[in-house]
C-alpha cells in the first residue's frame, strides 16, 4: 500500500505463466502481505469485485501498472488505493506476452503464510513445490481471492 503500508508489514509479489485449456497462456500476479496488511488488501480486492478462488476469475476493476521492466503497482478500489511490491519485481517477456495475449493479467491474493519459506540453501524447486501445495491448500479452504486485472504500461 502507499504511503504507510511498508511499516505496517511487507508486500511480496510473485509473477507466474499458467497454460490454459484453450487460447494463450494466462499471467499471474500473486500478491502476498504481511498480517498487518492483509486485512486491508482482501477488503480491497472485494471492493473492486476479487472472489474467494473458485472456477473463472471475474473481472474486477483492479490495475496493474507496469513499467521499466517491472511491476510498479496494483492498483484497487477504482484506482483509490495503490499497492506496490516493496522490492523490483522483473516482468519477464514471457509474462507480458501472456498478458498482452489476454488483454488481462489474474490478481491472487494469497493470506500471510503462518510457516517459513524454508531455508535459503534449500533447493528452489522444493521451495516453490511447497509454495505451490501452500497455495493450494489455502485456495481449497476459501482464504485466496482471484481476479481477472488490466495491464497498463506493457514496457
Amino acid at each position: 500500500m502507499t504511503g504507510d503500508g511498508a511499516a505496517r508489514g511487507p508486500v511480496v509479489w510473485a509473477m507466474a505463466v499458467r497454460e490454459a485449456v484453450q487460447g494463450p497462456p494466462i499471467a499471474e500476479l500473486i500478491v502476498e502481505v504481511g498480517a498487518n496488511l492483509h486485512a486491508d488488501l482482501f477488503e480491497a480486492a472485494v471492493d473492486s469485485g476479487f472472489t474467494v478462488a473458485a472456477g473463472e476469475p471475474p473481472a474486477t476493476t483492479g490495475v496493474i501498472e507496469v513499467g521499466g521492466g517491472r511491476v510498479e503497482r496494483l492498483l484497487l478500489v477504482g484506482g483509490r488505493q495503490g499497492w506496490e511490491p516493496g522490492s523490483r519485481v522483473e516482468v519477464s517477456p514471457r509474462w507480458l506476452a501472456a498478458a498482452e495475449g489476454r488483454g488481462e493479467a489474474v490478481v491472487v491474493v494469497v493470506p500471510p503464510p503462518d510457516w517459513p519459506l524454508g531455508p535459503v540453501a534449500e533447493d528452489l524447486g522444493t521451495r516453490v513445490d511447497a509454495f505451490t501445495r501452500w497455495v493450494e491448500e489455502q485456495r481449497v479452504a476459501g482464504r485466496v481471492l482471484h481476479g481477472a486485472v488490466s495491464v497498463r504500461g506493457w514496457a
